[in-house]
């Protein structure tokens, strides 16, 4: 796969926006999937996307760590492996559809529109969208695991879990960022298993994780650069522009 200037200018704006949304403003990096999307398509933008995370966590997880509420963690845990282990079985189910176009993308696509209907949602109800009963947490952590194995998108979810649970900034901070190391290692051998299952429609190649190497330096700059650049952006205006463009972009893989 040969990828161009723009691929290249894309991928590394791609970079620093995980790396914003691991130290400073979690709300972008919902852009970041449809954005790989249209570099690598849905397939492999899924495992090209996961070591730049993991990298980022990296960060997150130094900065943040002793700020993390693991009560909030822990009870989460195990319906989140039920959904990986449901997202694991619907990549391997779409890597057997043979297709012209990659129908992960359209997938993708529609789920990327389905968090931002629940980020305005939030928005406008707030905490009565929280689920605080035991039902909600078994399928807050469900659909969690489930988004974050099929499209690396899980953050609007525990967004609004964590913050309707009442926790500091501090707090919220460092339990998505233990969260999402822990599940993002996780998710490594599981796509590593479905490439080997499936080497027609591989899910990491050799030159993904190339490009991940390539782009590295901008997931830090975007890392270390974050909570400076947060307090200098007029937030309305950041937020309103992130959702706009990342509605645009899904749109676009689903058309």
């Amino acid at each position: 796969m040969h990828l161009t200037t723009l691929d290249w200018l894309l991928g590394i704006v791609a970079a620093l926006l995980v790396g914003f949304s691991k130290t400073g403003v979690p709300g972008v990096g919902i852009l970041v999937v449809p954005l790989m999307a249209g570099i690598f398509g849905g397939r492999l933008s899924v495992g090209a996307v996961l070591p730049m995370l993991s990298f980022a966590d990296c960060f997150a997880v130094a900065r943040y760590r002793s700020h993390t509420r693991w009560d909030k963690l822990l009870e989460l845990v195990p319906w989140v492996v039920l959904g990986m282990l449901g997202g694991a079985g619907f990549l391997l189910y779409l890597g057997e559809r043979t297709k012209t176009r990659d129908v992960l993308s359209i997938v993708i696509g529609y789920m990327v529109l389905g968090m931002l209907g629940l980020h305005l949602a939030r928005k406008r109800w707030g905490d009565r969208l929280t689920p605080h009963s035991r039902a909600g947490v078994v399928s807050t952590g469900a659909l969690a695991g489930f988004s974050t194995t099929v499209s690396n998108a899980a953050g609007p979810i525990m967004t609004i879990y964590l913050t309707g649970m009442g926790l500091g900034k501090n707090q919220f901070m460092g339990t998505t960022a233990l969260y999402f190391f822990i599940f993002n290692l996780a998710k490594v051998p599981i796509f590593l298993l479905l490439t080997h299952l499936q080497p027609g429609q591989p899910i990491m190649t050799h030159q993904t994780l190339m490009f991940d190497l390539a782009v590295a330096p901008a997931i830090a700059a975007g890392a270390l650069s974050g909570s400076w650049l947060l307090p200098r952006i007029p937030q309305k205006q950041f937020d309103s522009a992130v959702l706009i463009l990342a509605g645009l972009a899904a749109l676009k893989l689903i058309i």
